[in-house]
């Protein structure tokens, strides 16, 4: 069994701003769970409870936020002063994995229900030193995707990043999560800026070494963006993401979670899927369709929230659509998780 897993978690985050100002990407909440305690939890479900992780953005609040909600895995962190990328990063973690051991890497902010196991049988199978999961998406997306073209045994053949749809090859995306043996790390150099898509794998199969491919049937999502935020929220919401279990509402015309504290007005209308998070109150008459609501949010009288998110301690006077709604800038010291 794989034991120790690493977890991506420097990330600026910044196509995911104005959220990833009011905490770090891997705290940015789903259904009000903090991403990556998702993830922590699934990887715990998978026997793996050593675990690592890179910090840079907002190092500290991650730090704290886990010395108080451990969730009794054994975890430590790294904190990189400057990004030496996704190969540089996992570098500075190799004094945590033991030589000839396997081991899992992650990204803090992706949601995935992934068999690990199963993935590292399929690993161990191959004889290779990587392993690449894999996940197919519709051939209309290949272009927000580093894709991977593999031969007919599964091997990778090779890589097209973010193709045209007339160029690519296959619809295999990249997930950003890789096993791999011990002896990865004689392809990534110290203290160097270095990437596994641009660096270590070309030069992996440059040495005539095979990569491994395992290709993933269930759910994945890269919460990268504002849009596939609300769609992984959705998505949970819906039962698709079988690692994250949350209690569902069922109300008027819609489905909700909420938080401790909430309070619900008369006569409002509750259309599609939304989250409440904790302290918030809905007023009289309102219509929430759609929405994500964060914690500590007052939402007045026949007021319309549809297709937003509201970021914390907000009041919501006039009614939007489509909209982000934050009263914190990018450089306020924003409150630690309680």
């Amino acid at each position: 069994m794989l034991t120790k897993a690493m977890i991506m978690a420097a990330g600026v985050g910044s196509r995911l701003e104005p959220l990833s100002s009011v905490v770090p990407k891997p705290i940015v909440p789903l259904t009000n769970i903090p991403t990556m305690d998702i993830l922590i939890a699934h990887l715990a479900n998978n026997g793996i409870n050593d675990l690592i992780a890179n910090t840079h953005y907002k190092a500290e609040y991650i730090k704290n936020y886990y010395k108080e909600h451990n969730h009794n895995v054994n975890i430590q962190f790294i904190q990189e002063d400057d990004l030496s990328g996704t190969a540089g990063g996992v570098k500075k973690c190799q004094f945590f994995f033991d030589e000839n051991q396997d081991f899992i890497v992650l990204s803090g902010d992706g949601l995935t229900d992934i068999d690990i196991q199963h993935a590292y049988a399929s690993h161990k199978k191959s004889g290779s030193i990587v392993t690449i999961v894999a996940k197919e998406v519709e051939h209309k997306e290949v272009h927000k995707y580093g894709i991977i073209v593999t031969d007919e045994n599964g091997f990778v053949a090779s890589f097209q990043e973010k193709p045209s749809l007339d160029e690519a090859k296959s619809n295999l995306a990249n997930t950003g999560i890789y096993i791999f043996n011990y002896s990865i790390f004689n392809y990534i150099p110290a203290n160097t800026f270095y990437d596994f898509a641009k660096n270590v794998f070309p030069a992996i199969l440059n040495d005539g070494i095979k990569i491994n491919t395992y290709i993933h049937k269930g759910y994945w999502s890269d919460i990268g963006s504002i849009s596939q935020y609300k769609q992984s929220n959705s998505d949970i919401i819906d039962g698709k993401v079988t690692c994250a279990k949350v209690n569902v509402i069922k109300s008027n015309n819609g489905k909700y979670v909420c938080g401790d504290n909430f309070v619900l007005g008369k006569n409002t209308l509750i259309e599609g899927n939304n989250v409440f998070g904790n302290n918030c109150k809905i007023g009289n008459n309102a219509k929430i369709i759609n929405s994500i609501i964060w914690d500590n949010v007052i939402v007045d009288d026949n007021i319309t929230v549809e297709n937003s998110i509201v970021l914390p301690y907000i009041t919501v006077s006039k009614s939007v659509n489509n909209e982000i709604l934050s009263n914190i800038n990018k450089n306020e010291k924003v409150k630690q998780p309680v």
